[in-house]
């Protein structure tokens, strides 16, 4: 298993592959959709995350083990949960599916490195506490997803669900 660490002067962004990288985004573009995300989030404090890129039979026991659903799904995030009274930076992990975004890119017609940072964002907003469970939830994620995505020069991922 390869490993790559990026650091940014607050930011620490630890990559790990269980899938082949051929095709995949770099650790400097992750660096760069994590950085983003956390700017767009407006966290000033320092951040440290972690990345696994995944194959479909990882994620899939993955979202098996954590979420009790039986398929490989794009991205999983896994929010740190630090004792009272401990302060670091981490902010937990991120498992995102290799073959699941690829699929995924080609099935909505998004440039796959498009909907690689559209992940990673997701991702990162939900280690910070984002969710989109309730109607009202995913408004406010997905509006903060679609203004971090936009200074990347990356279009309105949802704007395909919101024309329909």
């Amino acid at each position: 298993m390869a490993r790559n660490k990026t650091s940014h002067s607050a930011h620490q962004v630890h990559i790990s592959y269980g899938a082949a990288r051929k095709g995949l985004p770099s650790p400097l573009s992750f660096r760069r959709w994590v950085d983003a995300a956390l700017a767009g989030a407006k966290r000033r404090k320092p951040a440290e995350l972690a990345i696994r890129i995944v194959g479909t039979r990882e994620g899939r026991h993955l979202n098996r083990d954590y979420r009790g659903k039986d398929y490989a799904t794009n991205v999983l995030s896994f929010p740190i949960d630090l004792p009272p009274g401990v302060s670091l930076p981490l902010i937990g992990d991120l498992a995102i599916c290799a073959p699941v975004v690829t699929r995924e890119a080609a099935e909505q017609g998004k440039p796959v490195n498009h909907h690689w940072a559209h992940m990673t964002v997701h991702g990162v907003l939900h280690l910070l506490g984002y969710d989109h469970i309730e109607d009202a939830d995913a408004e406010v994620m997905e509006t903060l997803e679609t203004r971090i995505l936009a200074k990347l020069g990356i279009n309105d991922p949802y704007a395909v669900e919101r024309d329909t």
